[in-house]
């Protein structure tokens, strides 16, 4: 049994230890011998214990008593499914290290560096070698003859020297003249080796008579080694090595076309080779953190009772109403035309419009049948109809259709934008409700905060109204602040060195921090105030962090203009040509520095569903903002009352067939309901400090870029 592995694998270093007894033990008879190597066959003498056998003999002997306490020896198991040793259990803790040394194990991973050499001259441990300079006198030391006779070769070679003469007929003396030393060929390799499960890598020390060592060198090559831990003979960066016994596995790299190497490539360069860019140790990271704030999520909602429920992907709704969608189809070719499936095209009512213009004007020339001629512009005016019919469509899908004849499905469908509205038909028969998935739009603008495809935890809680929302959203962020630091500790520090070096500290201030609520006036008054614009209703809080594209300026100069150490028109002197005119993060960092909860924004700035105030113009709404990133979390309380959902469908001139079965929620069992979508790739971004969101996506999916 699994459970009990942890017992049995720390009798691994007891065994280890008493190989030294073993050596000074008298001799045993040759049938205690045979009836010693049937009972532990899976023993090599003298030799120390593998991990992975330990785990098998645990799973094999799940009632066997452990005489030993329980140790942290345990984490260094193999994985349950195969015998390779996860790098993490040997680098991780630092502090444990040591206690490794003698372990035989398997690692895999691939080279992140290498470098060749010579073999090491061995040098005695300093217990040993006094002990033997007390105990055998240099005069009593064993020599043997082939010695002697090495310390002798000297005056063998003068005497033939002498006796030789200066005659060029002795071949022997040519032998006898020692050649000029060259530098002897690289011995051993050493390689970082890392298995992505941690930031370190493990030295792995290989012989050159275990492999050939130009098949091992080159960088991303992967191998499967077995070998033994061992602490390095001199001081140095790593207090643990691997020397290597056997290779099992070579993944050899075509060093021309591998794209990675030692030198740091910029992440614009990585994103063209998304498929090996894991193998860098700063994406590595990423990855790493984007799965624990994965579980981090489920943790959270599950112990808070949420069920998970998985949405759509494919979707006859517009989730917010007015966003650029993804369309889903068939009805196209391998050369990207559509294809013939039967149904009437404008192209075909168009050529049936020429080639009826031209019977009436030859039947008006003619004037010999009037009754083919009436007959004939009959025709032509429907024709004209069905043609201003077709166009009247194309007009408003944007596209050729055919009337769907010969489509997958027998409407049109989009990739989702939102979960949230089919969520909600969950909440109101489940109670509280999350979903994670990926959320598509149609949006061709570059942005350092959006991709086309971007992944939404989304979150829906029956009988809640706006301000229980916001709780719950101020709770969930600052658990994944914790999770992170409490859980990633290695991977941060690394962030921190490589990217920012205020990241730890600021995730850590986030989860003790109090996160100032403010309306959307207020905010609107502070921003304002900075800036010099009027306090105009309606003007939009923007999710980016301020640019000013005609000045060249830091964010410090900013932020001293900002603090009124210098005139806004010696920052601004142009004040109508700054593009951004308010700016939401800068509350969050400049004026609050913690997240700011922004709420009842004005009823423009929000999707259809969100209920209205009383007072009619804002919308029951709230913006989680971060400094640095921006807006994070986007929530609201879900108009509950049909009478006022119908009428802001109609007010944004929505398809009401659409949301039919949308409104049918509250036509049977209305209730009110709150809810929110967190941007967990904006959260990663946060989290990490990367600038772009498109370095923290594992496959990114942007305009005109989709490679793999």
């Amino acid at each position: 049994m699994a459970s009990q592995e942890p017992i049995i694998a720390p009798q691994e270093p007891r065994i280890t230890s008493q190989e030294p007894k073993t050596m000074s033990e008298e001799p045993k008879t040759a049938s205690q011998e045979s009836k010693l190597a049937s009972e532990e066959f899976n023993l090599t003498s003298q030799e120390p214990k593998m991990i992975s056998q330990v785990s098998k003999s645990a799973s094999q002997e799940p009632n066997t008593p452990s005489q030993e306490p329980e140790t942290t020896a345990s984490s260094n198991l193999p994985s349950k499914y195969s015998d390779r040793v996860v790098m993490k259990t040997i680098l991780e803790p630092s502090d444990g290290r040591g206690r490794l040394a003698g372990d035989r194990v398997v690692v895999g991973g691939w080279v992140k560096s290498s470098k060749q050499g010579n073999k090491e001259a061995a040098v005695p441990e300093p217990q040993k070698q006094t002990t033997e300079a007390s105990n055998v006198s240099p005069r009593h030391k064993d020599v043997s003859c082939v010695e002697i006779f090495q310390t002798r070769i000297p005056i063998f070679r003068s005497i033939a020297k002498i006796f030789g003469g200066g005659g060029s007929s002795h071949p022997v003396r040519e032998k006898l003249e020692p050649a000029i030393p060259g530098p002897p060929p690289p011995s051993v390799a050493y390689l970082l080796v890392s298995d992505g499960s941690c930031v370190a890598s493990l030295k792995v020390v290989v012989d050159a008579s275990i492999a050939p060592l130009s098949q091992l060198l080159p960088i991303g090559t992967c191998l499967l080694v077995e070998g033994v831990l061992e602490k390095p003979s001199m001081q140095e960066l790593h207090s643990i090595e691997l020397k290597a016994e056997r290779i099992l596995h070579i993944g050899t790299v075509g060093q021309d076309q591998y794209p990675l190497s030692k030198k740091r490539l910029p992440f614009e360069t990585l994103r063209e080779c998304s498929h090996f860019r894991p193998r860098t140790t700063t994406v590595a990271s990423v990855t790493r953190i984007r799965s624990a704030l994965t579980f981090a999520t489920h943790t959270f909602f599950h112990d808070k009772g949420f069920l998970d429920v998985h949405v759509p992907i494919i979707t006859t709704t517009d989730g917010e109403g007015v966003s650029e969608k993804f369309q889903v189809t068939t009805v196209f070719g391998k050369d990207g035309r559509q294809k013939d499936s039967g149904g009437v095209t404008l192209e075909v009512i168009k050529d049936a419009v020429i080639q009826k213009s031209n019977l009436v004007e030859e039947l008006k020339r003619s004037e010999s049948n009037r009754e083919a001629l009436d007959s004939a512009i009959m025709d032509l005016r429907k024709t004209n109809q069905l043609a201003s019919q077709l166009e009247a469509k194309e007009k408003r899908t944007n596209q050729l259709r055919t009337f769907f004849y010969g489509d997958f499905f027998s409407q049109q469908t989009y990739l989702s934008v939102s979960g949230l509205l089919h969520l909600e038909s969950y909440a109101c028969a489940l109670g509280n409700v999350f979903s994670i998935g990926p959320r598509f739009r149609a949006d061709r603008k570059e942005s350092a905060e959006r991709v086309a495809e971007m992944w939404m935890v989304e979150v829906q809680m029956a009988f809640s109204q706006l301000e229980d929302a916001m709780n719950c959203a101020d709770e969930y962020f600052k658990f994944l602040c914790k999770w992170v630091v409490e859980k990633c500790s290695e991977d941060m520090n690394f962030m921190s060195k490589r990217v920012d070096k205020s990241r730890s500290s600021r995730l850590a201030s986030m989860v003790s921090s109090s996160i100032e609520k403010i309306s959307y006036m207020e905010a609107l008054e502070k921003v304002a105030d900075i800036f010099g614009i009027k306090q105009e209703w309606g003007i939009a809080l923007t999710p980016e962090h301020l640019r000013y594209a005609q000045c060249d300026v830091s964010y410090a100069y900013i932020h001293d203009q900002i603090s009124g150490k210098m005139g806004r028109e010696a920052l601004f002197p142009n004040a109508g040509s700054y593009y951004m005119l308010m700016d939401d993060s800068y509350l969050a960092e400049a004026v609050y520095n913690n997240p700011v909860i922004i709420y009842n924004y004005p009823k423009e700035h929000k999707p259809f569903y969100v209920r209205l105030n009383d007072d009619g113009k804002t919308a029951a709404a709230f913006d989680l903002v971060v400094p640095k990133t921006g807006t994070i979390i986007s929530g609201s309380q879900s108009e509950e009352r049909i009478e006022m959902l119908d009428a802001r469908i109609e007010e944004l001139h929505l398809p009401r067939e659409q949301y039919d079965w949308y409104l049918d929620l509250r036509k049977h069992g209305t209730v009110e309901h709150s809810g929110f979508s967190l941007g967990f790739d904006l959260m990663v971004l946060f989290t990490t400090g990367l600038p772009d969101v498109r370095d923290v996506i594992p496959f990114p999916r942007s305009y005109l870029k989709a490679n793999n």
